[in-house]
Order: C-alpha cells, then structure tokens, then sequence
C-alpha cells in the first residue's frame, strides 16, 4: 500500500481514539456507498434476475492439511488467510474476508444487509448458528408493499428507495460471533478492508458486466459518482475504485465497536436516506437500529444413509432445512452409481430440490412469527412419501408442497421472486470432516 494511504489511515486512527467523527458529508457518502448502493444494484435491474450470473466455471479442487479461505473474490480470500496468519481463528477470518467482500462485491453483500454464521468447533464437537438477518421496521404494517389502490405494488416499485429497507443485521451478528469464538482484537479484522477502501481496487469483470447491467445506476446520485466517469458512463473492468468514505465508517466501528453503526451518526443518516427518498420514502427509524439483536439459535441436523449427521441452519433461514430434506429425498437412489455431473446424477438432484423447494416456499419462514413445522418436513417417512414423485426418467414439472406433520394453518404461498444476490464463504484452521 502506497506510504501516503498508510498515514492517512493512521491518522484517522489516532483520531477515533480521540473522538467519534461527526456526522457529516463524508459520513452520508459513505452510507450510500455501503448501504444503499448495495439495494441499487441488487434490485434495480430485471425482477427475475437482479444478479447476472457468473457462468460455469469448472475449477480444479484445493486441499489444505492446515487452514482454507474460501470467498468469491480472491482479495476477501487474501484477508481471511492473513487474519489466519496473524494467529487468528477461522471467525477471525471469516469477518475480515466479509468487509473485503462489501467492497469488491457491493451487490452481493454487505454491512448494510444481513446473514448467517455457522460455527463448527472441532475439539468441543459444538456447533453454533447465527441470525444476523435484517428485521422489517416496528412501523411495518401489513399495508406496506400495497399501494394507495390496495393493490400489491409491481417488484422494482416496492424494493427500490426506502419503504423495503429493513435494520441491518450483519455487524451485530459478527460481533456476537466474535466476542464468543474471535482470537484476534476486533480492530484487526477491519485492516485489510479499511487498506483497500483507501488505496483501492481494481473493478473486476463481473462487477463491470453489473454495473452496465444496471441502466438506472448512471442515472441517479451518489451511485454515478462511484461507479460511473464523469461522462456518466459505467466503469470498465480494470478501473481503479477507491471508497475513503467508506473506510472512514469502517474506521469508526472498528474501533468503537458495532455501536458506531447502531447508535449515533452513521445511524441517523441511513435512517435519514431511507425516510427522506424522493419517490420511494420507508419507515426505519432509530428505535429500530437501536433494538437490534444478532440471535444464536439451535441447529438443524438430520442423519443422512445412517452414517453421517449433516447440520445447518434452522428457520428463518431455508438452507438448513432444504438442504436436508433434499438429503433425505435422494436416499432411495444409488447416487454413489452416477458420475457427479452427469444427467442422470443432476436430474435426480433437481427434482430433490424441486420438492424441497415448494415446501420452502409454504412452510419456511421466521419462526418469531409463524410455526415453522421443522420436524414434519424432516421426517424421514415424509420424505419417503414424497421421493415416490421422482422419475429418474422425467421431470415431474413443478410439484405442489406436501402435508408435513405440524403443518397446521397456512398462512399463503410464496410467491416472490427467488433472488440469487447474495455471496458465501467459507473458513477453517483444520482439515474439513464431517460430523458423525
């Protein structure tokens, strides 16, 4: 990094230790580059697939006998395997190799959204599970995605500006999983993004076939002032992108803690962006960032062909549970047989997950609000009922959910879009086994 970045962070360091920073123009810029950049670009192109896809790419396996970062850019890799090097734990690097990720990823994910943890302690055989996902304003009322006709608003009309903007999750969640398993001091897993968001980056391919992707992002302030040239073009791939703004928001929850974005300066205005947007004004307010608690819940686990117990995580999060019930479907299938990316083994796979999925879409859902009938959809006799849809010779079409034991009253279908914007990653300071 070049001498003057490193000075310049120091800097702003010994004056975080000195003081809070006031609010200010730097502070707003930087929320919208952190927070409401993100719903830009995630949301601002077509309802079906607000993500372009990355495309099949047939990479060779990596095996490590001692530590693995595994993340979708390799800078946020390089964070996580540094915070490693430092002595540091696979949390350690998971949440240093996540703000690299808000950076050189905007769209996917970010300290202005939210997520889960899942962490595995080899010696203990303990695992925990976090839900650090964002939670709808106190003010949200069943009206709030209708319009003034009653009528449910069309998808780009609801997501887009402030009225879908929920509190952010994601920093209380790596907080709570920090000060439980965390080696590191806090303040040392922000170093590699607060590098980068002053020295820079270069935009990567994929970034730049989103940023063009995205027709209103050009259009409108302060996303044109970030991701386009001064003509107001979309920035091509290679260009160099720094975000001081950015890493003075980093700086501050650094080495104030998750506070600093929850209390205070850095709250108040993204409160103030979303209640104040022009076209599109939500409900969030200060109450709301103050209240909010990251939740360590129970796992989901579930015996797969009697040998291995597989785990994940339970409701509100769907992952766990579909990736278990999709276990349990292909039992009565002689999957070992099939070659991994055949079309007989991705098929069968399919229809699994067809299944799984509309159950998903009925059954899953907060469990603070509805009861999620967890034990029902894992029942290995219900899933047995229910593989008799598969055909290893044809699709089955789209298949209706079925009836899991504790299913009780339905509530609706869900039928919003299936959104892949998101990221995944994936840390660990030992050779990865599987829970027996």
């Amino acid at each position: 990094m070049p001498a003057h970045n490193a000075a310049l962070i120091h800097s702003f360091a010994c004056r975080l230790r000195r003081q809070a920073l006031m609010p200010g123009a730097a502070l707003r810029h930087a929320i919208a580059a952190s927070l409401l950049l993100v719903g830009a670009m995630a949301f601002a192109q077509t309802p079906l697939a607000p993500e372009a896809a990355s495309g099949w790419h047939d990479k060779p396996l990596v095996h490590s006998s001692r530590r693995m970062v595994v993340a979708a850019h390799p800078l946020a890799t390089e964070a996580g395997l540094a915070m490693l090097a430092r002595g540091g734990n696979a949390v350690d690097a998971a949440i240093a190799a996540q703000l690299v990720l808000n950076l050189v990823e905007p769209q996917s994910s970010g300290i202005g959204g939210g997520g889960f943890l899942l962490h595995y302690a080899a010696r203990s055989r303990r695992l925990d599970t976090y839900d650090g996902r964002e939670t709808a304003p106190a003010a949200a009322g069943v009206d709030l995605l209708l319009g003034s006709d009653g009528r449910p608003l069309d998808f780009r009309t609801a997501v887009v500006g402030g009225r879908s903007v929920g509190t952010p999750g994601l920093l209380r969640m790596l907080e709570l999983a920090h000060r439980d398993h965390g080696r590191l001091p806090w303040s040392t897993l922000f170093l590699p993004a607060i590098r980068i968001a002053y020295g820079g980056f270069a935009v990567s391919p994929r970034l730049a076939r989103l940023i063009v992707a995205d027709d209103a992002l050009c259009g409108q302030a302060p996303a044109r002032d970030y991701f386009c040239d001064a003509q107001g073009r979309p920035k091509p791939a290679g260009t160099w992108l720094r975000n001081p703004a950015f890493g003075e928001v980093l700086l501050q929850v650094a080495f104030n803690g998750a506070d600093a974005f929850y209390r205070g300066a850095i709250a108040a205005d993204i409160v103030a962006a979303v209640r104040n947007h022009p076209r599109n004004p939500g409900t969030l307010d200060m109450a709301d960032f103050a209240g909010y608690a990251a939740v360590l819940r129970e796992p989901v686990c579930a015996a797969y062909r009697a040998t291995w117990r597989v785990c994940g995580m339970a409701a509100p999060s769907s992952g766990g549970i579909g990736v278990l019930q999709t276990l349990g479907l292909l039992e009565r299938f002689d999957i070992a047989a099939l070659q991994p990316q055949s079309a007989a083994a991705v098929h069968l796979v399919s229809e699994a997950y067809r299944l799984a999925y509309a159950d998903r879409a009925r059954y899953v859902a907060d469990p603070a609000f509805v009861a999620v009938p967890q034990a029902g959809l894992l029942d290995p006799a219900y899933l047995r009922a229910r593989a008799q849809a598969i055909d290893p010779r044809q699709s089955m079409g789209e298949p209706r959910p079925g009836m899991p034991a504790g299913a009780g009253e339905l509530l609706g279908a869900d039928s919003a879009a299936d959104l892949p914007a998101t990221t995944h990653m994936a840390s660990s300071t030992m050779p990865a086994t599987w829970c027996r």
